[in-house]
């Protein structure tokens, strides 16, 4: 509707519309989090979780209506099955592993699957509980907190081997509960041509992956989590140059491609110890980097063909 603005104009409404959009959902968000916090009652906690968690799919929603305010964009999605992700449900356990090439990632990733599956969450470090505001609302939405000892520490203190598998853990209960959907860009931070050629990675859209991360919430929910969705974006306007977020804000991103697969993660990785077995951390790797090789020669196709449209 506003797409023909001039994009200065557009990055600039849609910033706007992106902090009015949160500014309506604060307060009652807050609100029902601070419920949430001085509530002993499982039952009544449980109720605050699912309320949050349905004000975060109407932001996400709001989000999705801004953007096809002010742009046009062509979305290609293609899903599970070439059903455009109908063989997904809100009712089951996921991780969700994609490549990343931009902040504007998280914007994507939550618009597509807003309502196919649970809420898209990360594990995040102790530490960042503490973070103002960011920290409560990550707490009062189950996101699960991960205790990691560093390998200096441990070679000094021996004795505290596992222990940290173990506090992470008891720390997950509660998003063992709900459906969840725990979201990983395996290679650890965005993707550009200086890194990989930095790294000298063996993949021409990608960087090496990091295994660990896949690895560590197996060790920690294998039981409970089968499936990894795995996920591959492409902007083909952005082959050989960087995505930024403002790129995404003021509509010079025209082209959007994403493939969903379905994967049934093997009974061995889930029921393994990523952290202390190293032949099963080997076997995982190697698993890992197949699914990589795969999506890198998948990612030159998705770039070639996202030129023509």
């Amino acid at each position: 509707m506003l797409s023909f603005l001039p994009r200065p104009i557009k990055g600039v409404l849609s910033l706007l519309l992106l902090v009015l959009n949160t500014v309506v959902i604060f307060p009652p968000f807050f609100l029902i989090a601070i419920l949430k916090l001085l509530t002993p009652i499982p039952s009544l906690r449980r109720m605050f979780s699912l309320w949050l968690e349905e004000l975060v799919a109407w932001w996400v929603a709001g989000n999705s209506w801004w953007y096809e305010l002010t742009r046009r964009p062509t979305w290609d999605v293609q899903g599970v099955d070439a059903l455009e992700l109908t063989d997904l449900t809100t009712d089951d356990w996921y991780i969700v592993g994609s490549n990343h090439r931009s902040w504007a990632d998280i914007l994507v990733l939550q618009r597509i699957f807003n309502r196919r599956i649970p809420m898209l969450k990360f594990f995040l470090k102790q530490e960042l509980i503490w973070v103002p505001l960011m920290g409560f609302a990550w707490w009062a939405l189950d996101f699960p907190f991960m205790k990691r000892y560093s390998k200096e520490y441990l070679a000094k203190h021996p004795e505290k081997q596992g222990k940290d598998l173990e506090t992470t853990r008891k720390a997950t209960q509660n998003f063992r509960l709900f459906p969840s959907s725990v979201i990983i860009f395996l290679e650890g931070t965005r993707f550009t041509q200086s890194k990989n050629a930095q790294q000298q990675a063996p993949f021409s859209h990608l960087l090496k992956p990091k295994a660990g991360g896949i690895g560590y919430v197996l060790s920690l929910m294998g039981d409970q989590i089968d499936t990894l969705l795995n996920v591959t974006i492409a902007y083909p306007q952005y082959v050989d140059r960087a995505l930024s977020f403002w790129d995404y804000l003021s509509g010079r991103v025209t082209n959007i491609v994403i493939r969903v697969e379905k994967i049934k993660i093997p009974l061995e990785f889930r029921t393994g110890d990523y952290m202390n077995d190293e032949g099963y951390r080997r076997r995982f790797q190697a698993w890992v980097n197949e699914l990589w090789i795969a999506k890198d020669r998948l990612l030159a196709e998705l770039m070639v063909e996202g030129e023509r449209v």
